[in-house]
Formats: C-alpha cells, sequence, structure tokens
C-alpha cells in the first residue's frame, strides 16, 4: 500500500476546470516533485491534499485513511507536515521557541502559571533544530537569521508533528543556488532517515533533476506525464508543453478534451 494515494482528483472553480481527473502515489522515503507551468494545476492539487482547498471530486488516502475533506488542522494531526513559498515563523521569537510553539500546538497544550511556556517541549525543539542544522542558533531570534536558516528553521517546525508525508510548496523559492542545494539535500537525508514522503513542488528545474525520485507534470490541470527524472527531461510531450510556446498546450487541451 502507498504512502499516498491521488485518485480521480477534479476542483472547478465555477466553469473553470483547475485539476482533471489527476491520479498518483506516492511511497514512504521518496522524493516526488510536482511540476508544471503557470496554471498548470499544481497548487491547486497541492492544496487539496493539505487540506487548504477542497476538492469537487475524487479521492486521496494516506495510509490507506481517506483525508480528503478533513480540515487542515486535522490532517497535520495524522502526520502531515507542511512548509509554505514564503516561510511562516515568528520573527519576534527565537529559534528555539518558534518550534516550540508548533510542539505545543500539535500537543494541544497551553502555557500555565506552574510551567511556562518557554519551558515545555524545550528538549525536544533543540533535537529537532540539531536535525536540521541550528541548534547553535537555538537562542537567536528569528529576526537576525539569514534567509537560509529561516527556511531550516521552518523546516524544523514541519517536523514538529513527526510526519509521515511532508509537503512542500516550493521550498527554495528567494533562495542562492548554494542555500537551494543544501536546503533539498538536507530534505533528502530526513526523507530517507525518517522514511517519510516528501511531495514538492518547485520552478527551479536544477533542483527538481537533482532531487527527485519521481516527477509527475501537470498542464492545463491534467496529468500528462510521470517518470524518473531521466524519463521526464526525454518525454516529449513534457518538452513540447512545459518549455515550448505553448502551441503544444492547446493540442494538448484539444486533443484531451475531444
Amino acid at each position: 500500500m502507498s504512502l499516498l494515494q491521488v485518485t480521480d482528483l477534479h476542483k472547478a472553480y465555477g466553469d473553470f476546470m483547475a485539476v482533471r481527473g489527476v491520479d498518483f502515489s506516492l511511497e514512504q522515503g521518496e522524493m516526488l516533485a510536482l511540476i508544471g507551468p503557470n496554471g498548470a494545476g499544481k497548487s491547486t492539487t497541492f492544496n487539496m491534499i493539505g487540506g487548504q482547498t477542497r476538492a469537487n471530486q475524487g479521492r486521496v488516502c494516506l495510509n490507506g485513511q481517506s483525508i480528503l475533506g478533513l480540515q487542515a488542522r486535522d490532517i497535520w494531526q495524522l502526520g502531515v507536515g507542511r512548509t509554505f513559498q514564503i516561510a511562516a515563523t515568528f520573527a519576534s521569537l527565537t529559534v528555539v521557541e518558534n518550534v516550540q510553539m508548533t510542539l505545543l500546538s500539535f500537543h494541544r497544550k497551553m502555557f500555565s502559571f506552574f510551567r511556562p511556556a518557554a519551558l515545555q517541549y524545550r528538549a525536544q525543539a533543540l533535537t529537532l533544530l540539531a536535525q536540521v542544522g541550528m541548534a547553535d542558533q537555538a537562542d537567536r531570534p528569528c529576526s537576525e537569521l539569514a534567509y537560509g536558516d529561516v527556511k531550516r528553521v521552518e523546516l524544523a517546525m514541519a517536523l514538529a508533528n513527526d510526519p509521515v508525508l511532508l509537503l512542500m510548496d516550493e521550498p527554495t523559492a528567494g533562495m542562492a543556488p548554494q542555500e537551494r542545494n543544501e536546503l533539498m539535500a538536507l530534505t533528502r537525508k530526513l526523507a530517507r532517515q525518517r522514511n517519510m514522503g516528501v511531495l514538492f513542488t518547485e520552478h527551479s528545474m536544477d533542483v527538481v533533476f537533482a532531487y527527485a525520485d519521481r516527477i509527475i507534470v501537470l498542464a492545463a490541470g491534467w496529468l500528462i506525464a510521470e517518470g524518473s527524472p531521466d524519463e521526464i527531461r526525454n518525454h516529449p510531450q513534457v518538452r513540447e508543453v512545459y518549455l515550448g510556446s505553448g502551441i503544444g498546450l492547446e493540442k494538448l487541451k484539444e486533443g484531451l478534451t475531444t
């Protein structure tokens, strides 16, 4: 049984079909990239899996359990981590406090007069920070960090619910090439160590082809190809639709709707 199984996923906004019958699976420990041109339906697909957007039709199962239609928080509680294109951290808090707040939220606990929040889950937070190479900066305010380090903190926060599945939306957006490679190499290492599936969207093709085990390609809401990086790199329809002038996209629409 696959870790994640997506079947016949559809999403319409009025008369506009953003996602049309998408099917794919993701295995434990696998890095799966979701790519496509602008307007392909990547973000919509991603957000339906994470619970931010409701599907019109289809099925999404995590370890055989249906999660489609659940609230994002409930999906998070089931072991689905999430990072965002713009890093979601609290600039006024220290690095370790950011991770502690996530742990407190996951365990549904608040501070009390008998045990202040600053004392709760600090050891666990430091362990997570050590895994992403940020333990030595634990007591620095996030506002003082370089952007690449902020993304590492966000990754530590995404691991706070001990995820079996990690969703990463444009994880390297705004990062320099060296930072991109360091973050994705770290993510792949964690995926292997934790046996954690990773689904990520990404515009940087160097990142996609270097770090994805498999790639799925969307265009105009349809899934048009899936395979290894080499298979996708040499796929004629992907080359025409994704890298071409747009004529291939029109042909794709005609061929799939007639």
